[in-house]
């Protein structure tokens, strides 16, 4: 069991909502009695799930100083799979595969929100690098809203032997690079496939790019010379998505 602190009314209501069994403990603030407190622990009672009243100092000593509205949540955060989890689901899979592949990703804030749009585009799951790379930590799981429950991340050792067995299976790999040739808009991508994003700042490595088949750009018209790493996953998923949903 893998026990971690979150926090926050927001981030609270997502463990409510898709994974109560995870909470183990709650602690709130013995003074608020707003309406978004009253509802959290409704349903906290509504899950058997204990609320300790604490005042303000001990919640901010358990936040560690962070902004906790007046909620601290104890639970069991979500597993990382491994690669043989990864081959598994690969070799099993029905369907068209659809995959992200993260290279050495470090801000949980772009983790986090890759995995709200990998759940909402249908994305099978997030691979991501043992080393070097945030796995499933609070922040992420604050940021992705419960998606951290429900899209899988696998955490492989070697990211460019894990890409090219990905190959063997039929599926295609898309690098998104600035200096490509050709932007996401003019490539057919409806095919088996796995978007590769690059770390913040540095982009793919050039291992990384070697394995893929063709790399894409997002077309840039303003002064801007790139965007976010899940603001851009964003823009290549949903094309992605449009083009399978056009067939």
């Amino acid at each position: 069991m893998n026990l971690a602190k979150i926090f926050g009314v927001h981030a609270a209501q997502s463990a409510l909502d898709y994974a109560p069994k995870k909470i183990k403990q709650a602690w709130v603030d013995q003074k608020r009695q707003d309406e978004r407190l009253s509802a959290l622990l409704k349903g906290l009672q509504k899950h058997n799930i204990r609320a300790e009243k604490a005042d303000r100092k001990k919640l901010d000593n358990l936040a560690k100083g962070g902004n906790h509205q007046g909620i601290i949540l104890e639970v069991d955060m979500p597993a990382m799979r491994s690669e043989s989890d990864l081959k598994s689901v690969v070799e099993s899979t029905q369907g068209m595969p659809f995959w992200l592949i993260l290279d050495h990703v470090q801000d949980p804030q772009n983790l986090g929100a890759c995995l709200r749009t990998a759940d909402a585009a249908g994305v099978q799951g997030v691979i991501v690098t043992k080393d070097q790379a945030v796995g499933i930590t609070p922040a992420v799981c604050k940021v992705a809203s419960g998606a951290a429950e429900t899209v899988p991340v696998y955490q492989v050792t070697n990211l460019s032997r894990t890409m090219s067995w990905l190959k063997e299976q039929g599926i295609w790999i898309a690098g998104a690079d600035g200096e490509a040739e050709k932007d996401i808009y003019a490539m057919d991508i409806n095919m088996p496939l796995a978007l590769v994003m690059g770390a913040e700042g540095k982009g793919m490595r050039r291992l990384t790019r070697d394995q893929c088949d063709f790399l894409v750009k997002i077309p840039m018209q303003g002064s801007v010379e790139s965007l976010n790493v899940s603001v851009a996953a964003g823009v290549l998923i949903y094309e992605a998505v449009r083009q399978r949903s056009a067939v």
